[in-house]
């Protein structure tokens, strides 16, 4: 009996020094949030935006208690490299703000969470459905849509009066009818394109608006056809014939900006908030500017800029992440950054709403004339050059045999075969 009690109380003992034990753990150890925290990307929007994230987050926040946002701004030139080292290390944020076109990339590696599951019809409805497809590879969604961009054609209207053209074109026909008449009234080009590999995709995207496909189910290339030559051709000849700056081969998109605001060229594709931008730099060129839609081929399509927010795979918190990034990019919230960024949100509503607001203003900036034209493109806007693997493999592909071509190392023929050759072996 007494051996029996011994043991009994040195139990008793026991279980006291363990629970004793795991209280002054508890009052020990730091303190560890029970609040899960999501951490969110953004790219190069501090400090213009920083009080508008501020404010969306604690709303958030206020409405989901239970989960916390640490948000963190990232340059742009530095956002690609710094996201695919995070994804590569498995560190990378729950929420990040990309574009389809590098998005892509990593979606191709699957290392995005896949949202088809995750986002019900009735809230995929609610984004236009041109845009949600700029997120999506092989038939899968990796990606929300956010905030937008289309561009219009800023015109100088002193330069068109003294060539006698009383409208700015609309399309790749008139557009290279314009610039001769302006070279040859007023001495000045029309426009500026370039050629080079790692710049814009303006040359590439017209490939696709004057109806010439860039590639065929099977991933192979579908412009060295009679079609895709005739495309070549266009752009060689504008180049041969003088009709545009001996740069658009050496030299990017900012020399084009440079060429407008001196007066040298007579139009520029941008997207309408740089108006502003050219009556800052160049008031005397700002004070003749006007805005008109952007210039298509026969197809009528627009090219897009598309921000989207993405959730890496890896993240220990989908449910968490998801929640966050549909209310950043709810018809709300996305209205409240369009008006305070210049830009256009891709909600179905959220667009009405914007065009329904600025019309109802009556007289209009310059500005606003512009986002009025941009928003009204809308309805033919897409991504003109798909998500795809090796996206900028083609560019290089087809801008360094257009290079050959204009400088006449290549005839058109050869320079179109080479460019699809060099794909298809890549």
């Amino acid at each position: 009996m007494s051996r029996s009690k011994t043991w009994k109380n040195l139990g008793i003992c026991a279980i006291f020094g363990l629970l004793l034990s795991w209280m002054v753990s508890c009052w020990s150890t730091p303190n560890t949030p029970t609040t899960p925290e999501i951490e969110f990307w953004t790219m190069q929007l501090q400090p213009k935006f920083t009080d508008y994230f501020n404010k969306l987050i604690d709303n958030f926040e206020a409405q989901n208690p239970n989960i916390k946002v640490r948000w963190i701004d990232v340059p742009w030139t530095a956002m690609e490299s710094k996201i695919l080292t995070a994804v590569s290390g498995k560190t990378a944020p729950d929420v990040v703000n990309l574009n389809p076109t590098f998005a892509s990339q990593l979606a191709a590696r699957q290392a995005w969470l896949d949202l088809d599951d995750k986002v019900t019809p009735e809230i995929r409805k609610q984004y236009l459905p041109n845009i949600w497809q700029a997120s999506t590879l092989n038939g899968k969604s990796f990606g929300l849509p956010w905030y937008l961009t289309t561009n219009v054609t800023i015109y100088n209207t002193d330069l068109f009066k003294k060539a006698g053209i009383s409208k700015p074109p609309t399309t790749f026909v008139e557009l290279a009818q314009a610039a001769k008449i302006i070279k040859d009234k007023t001495g000045k080009y029309a426009f500026f394109a370039t050629f080079l590999p790692q710049d814009s995709g303006e040359v590439i995207e017209s490939f696709v608006q004057m109806g010439v496909p860039l590639l065929d189910p099977q991933g192979k290339a579908a412009f060295n056809t009679p079609e895709g030559k005739q495309v070549f051709q266009y752009w060689v000849d504008l180049y041969k014939q003088g009709l545009l700056p001996k740069e658009a081969i050496n030299q990017g998109h900012q020399q084009g900006i440079e060429l407008y605001q001196s007066g040298e060229i007579a139009m520029l594709s941008a997207g309408p908030e740089f108006i502003e931008t050219i009556t800052k730099n160049a008031p005397e060129i700002g004070k003749v500017s006007a805005i008109a839609p952007q210039v298509s081929g026969k197809t009528g399509k627009k090219n897009v800029a598309v921000m989207n927010l993405i959730i890496p795979r890896d993240t220990k918190q989908p449910d968490a992440a998801l929640k966050f990034a549909l209310f950043v990019t709810n018809t709300e919230n996305q209205l409240a950054f369009a008006k305070s960024g210049n830009v256009l949100p891709s909600t179905v509503q959220g667009v009405a709403q914007y065009q329904k607001e600025l019309q109802s203003k009556g007289q209009l900036s310059q500005a606003e004339q512009g986002r009025n034209i941009s928003a009204a493109q809308l309805s033919k806007a897409e991504i003109l050059i798909p998500a795809m693997k090796d996206i900028n493999v083609l560019q290089k592909a087809i801008y360094t045999n257009l290079q050959a071509a204009v400088l006449g190392d290549k005839t058109v023929d050869l320079a179109t075969s080479d460019a699809a050759k060099e794909w298809n072996e890549r």
